[in-house]
């Protein structure tokens, strides 16, 4: 049976300031939301029941903010560890240390996504004087207590150029995932943004850096759809292959295999559209909302723009988020698409 996915947002609450921070963007750091236990308990009991319905296995992605910083995140993880649901969990190094790694580890955590975003002096800019050095020394408490290390790489005009030394540095440091996302822009902040051209240049130099390191141990999870049209181009990927139906067989899963829960209960079709609330965990049943009409929107494929009218339609869609924050409109090309069509 396979996994559904919940990004569950449990707090706000966070020791960093990232420059491209959702929430720090909304300018609601000075009251932090967090979910209550008893809350927490109707969250996990919606999931179960919506995997039940839709014959899947729950898979909780569980961040924050920094979800260590959540006064009663030991309590959250006794709790999936009763269920025997696993989790993964994405935030912060600084509250890292060995016992708290055996502990996750215990409680059934199978993986901790850090995040570097450029070199040292880049990666410190982005999010805090010293964060790029703690980020590194807490990688071997993690990997000793049997948890995956995965390190995400947000891109953006700022930092696009490091990518290829910054994977060296997480083979270096036996990192066993690695990927990087695109910065989600706001009109306001659309030069942040790379562009195509800049773009399919750093995938070129990503996709070499994987050739040389394929047998590193480390894993180059291919995250950006785009990767599908990089692929393509390459005569890597053929549509062709499969079969001449409507299904949809890849690319963004909004609205596909995908849902996030925030810490006040609302639930998102993507995070990163600031607009794409359908409902909520805490007063509404899950696979209602994700079988319904509000949700619909996200699969309504014959409305992307550049995307419709593309052989990789089923495959890729590149990001509708990115989309969203840069043109106002989730079905807008996507920015960074370099594909004539």
């Amino acid at each position: 049976m396979e996994y559904f996915a919940f990004q569950w947002h449990i707090t706000e609450a966070c020791d960093q300031r990232c420059k491209h921070c959702y929430i720090y963007a909304l300018g609601s750091h000075a009251k932090f939301k967090e979910m209550a236990v008893e809350d927490m308990i109707t969250v996990i009991e919606n999931c179960q029941e919506f995997c039940r319905k839709a014959q899947r296995l729950p898979y909780l992605y569980i961040t924050g903010g920094d979800p260590i910083m959540h006064p009663q995140f030991w309590t959250l993880a006794k709790l999936l560890k009763i269920a025997g649901i696993p989790f993964a969990l994405m935030g912060n190094p600084f509250h890292l240390t060995e016992e708290v790694c055996r502990r996750l580890a215990a409680y059934g955590c199978r993986k901790y996504q850090l995040s570097l975003d450029g070199l040292r002096e880049t990666h410190d800019k982005i999010r805090r004087p010293g964060s790029y050095d703690e980020t590194l020394e807490v990688i071997p408490y993690l990997k000793k207590a049997g948890i995956d290390v995965a390190v995400m790489f947000t891109v953006s005009r700022l930092n696009y150029k490091e990518l290829p030394e910054l994977i060296d540095v997480v083979v270096e440091n036996k990192v066993d995932i690695f990927a990087f996302a695109r910065y989600c822009p706001s009109a306001e902040d659309k030069e942040t943004c790379c562009s195509p051209e800049e773009y399919h240049w750093m995938m070129e130099q990503a996709w070499a850096k994987f050739e040389q390191y394929k047998d590193s141990g480390t894993t180059f999870n291919l995250k950006d759809h785009l990767w599908t049209l990089f692929k393509y181009e390459k005569g890597l990927f053929d549509p062709k292959a499969y079969p001449d139906d409507e299904y949809v067989y890849d690319g963004c899963n909004c609205g596909n295999c995908h849902l996030t829960i925030l810490s006040d209960g609302d639930v998102y079709a993507c995070r990163r559209i600031v607009d794409s609330k359908v409902g909520n965990a805490l007063t509404d049943d899950l696979y209602d909302l994700f079988t319904g009409q509000e949700m619909d929107k996200y699969r309504v494929y014959e409305k992307f723009e550049k995307c419709s009218k593309c052989e990789l339609l089923r495959f890729c869609r590149g990001c509708p988020a990115v989309a969203a924050g840069y043109h106002g409109n989730m079905y807008a090309p996507d920015p960074q698409c370099w594909k004539e069509v």
